[in-house]
């Protein structure tokens, strides 16, 4: 079977309809979180990804709009993107995002994947570097892990007593690209996507994933959306300037 990997849209409908337009054949769709924050398509996005599929996770900026966390850990520029977020859902749209399930999230016929926001031990970790991933990759003993929160396109790995950060190799950051990542049975992954509407590695392109669970290969993708849209909706909203230019840096 090929999973589509998707996380961290953060209302960013031009990005997420890019990258569904780019998703090659797949039979599963898994959202790993933060469906919602930042950007200017709440309602939509929510309508497109309850559309795609019934596998999903709980991300922070989830549980922030819907009212089941305060906004003290949030930066002010987040907080007020929350805010304005919570205030445009319908009723039905902050009730699904309520109901989200917590991480990690296994599903009977993939007994070797498990699928998280943060991490398995706690969904709000950022596991940006490979300190950050040891606990983690030697405390949980399933094979693979997807994860998202970082925004980071990549993962790690733990083969034996080593651990190793991997980031997908690209020659461009204007066109469409792809990269392969072959697992091995004999190590144990954290795997992330990156994010769809949020990315925070300097490629402005909008991410995602597929797992093929026969091939054990991870195939990440990187793709342009019109990025001058989700710009001017984002100012039109009256939202921070700050969430519109940075989308053209990728940061």
């Amino acid at each position: 079977m090929r999973i589509l990997l998707l996380s961290d849209i953060h209302s960013n409908l031009e990005a997420f309809d890019a990258c569904l337009a780019a998703a090659p054949p797949h039979d599963l769709v898994v959202n790993l979180g933060d469906t919602v924050g930042y950007g200017g398509n709440p309602n939509e996005v929510i309508a497109r990804a309850r559309e795609l599929g019934k596998v999903f996770v709980r991300g922070n900026h989830d549980r922030a709009v819907s009212g089941l966390m305060d906004l003290e850990d949030f930066n002010p520029v987040a907080g007020l993107a929350t805010l304005w977020t919570r205030d445009q859902l319908t009723r039905a749209n902050l009730d699904w995002l309520r109901s989200l399930p917590q991480g990690p999230i296994r599903l009977d016929e993939f007994p070797g994947i498990q699928f998280v926001h943060g991490s398995a031990l706690d969904e709000d970790e950022y596991m940006v570097s490979v300190r950050d991933a040891i606990e983690p990759l030697i405390t949980n003993p399933v094979p693979v892990t997807f994860f998202g929160h970082t925004h980071l396109q990549g993962g790690f790995m733990l083969q034996g007593e080593i651990s190793e950060a991997y980031r997908p190799g690209y020659r461009t950051i204007g066109r469409p690209e792809s990269s392969d990542w072959p697992l091995r049975k004999d190590v144990r992954y954290l795997v992330n996507p990156g994010s769809v509407g949020q990315p925070r590695d300097g490629d402005w392109r909008a991410a995602f994933a597929i797992f093929d669970t026969d091939a054990w290969v991870v195939t990440f993708y990187r793709v342009p959306y019109n990025l001058r849209v989700a710009q001017e909706k984002i100012l039109a909203a009256k939202l921070p300037p700050r969430l519109a230019t940075r989308l053209a840096t990728g940061r």
